[in-house]
């Protein structure tokens, strides 16, 4: 008696609308659905230290530069209003001088702490077999 595999599917929620009133869903796999521009946001190199520097609360710029090491200036400054833009985070401006700026997760961007808390403690949990694999591959031998 042969099995068919079932494919593997990585995400919850449905791919497809059931009806034609509702909306289709997203599918990152898609390449021209918009969901997969929001993966590549949330996927970039700065967005989830970002989160995960903001996780604990609002933070002033300087403090968010300090915690995501090696960041410039200009480059967090894109990303922070790239996900401000996205709803993920808010910038509060307080007159004072000079004046204060605070940015705090929204609750969008608080729902993603969970996942790239996974994601930091599998990077974390895992880094030194991937560095072995590295230098096997670097060695020469083209198997890990």
């Amino acid at each position: 008696m042969s099995t068919t595999a079932q494919p593997r599917t990585v995400g919850t929620g449905p791919r497809r609308s059931s009806s034609p009133q509702e909306p289709m869903a997203f599918d990152v796999m898609n390449p021209a659905c918009p969901s997969r521009t929001v993966l590549r946001h949330l996927t970039d190199r700065w967005t989830p230290l970002i989160v995960s520097a903001l996780a604990p609360g609002s933070l002033r710029f300087g403090q968010v530069r300090s915690q995501v090491a090696g960041v410039t200036a200009k480059v967090l400054t894109q990303t922070l209003r790239s996900m401000e833009r996205d709803g993920l985070l808010t910038r509060t401006v307080t007159a004072s001088v000079p004046p204060r700026v605070d940015y705090d997760l929204t609750a969008l961007g608080q729902s993603l702490i969970p996942p790239i808390g996974a994601l930091r403690d599998w990077a974390e949990g895992h880094a030194g077999e991937v560095l072995a694999a590295r230098r096997a591959w670097d060695a020469g031998s083209g198997e890990v």
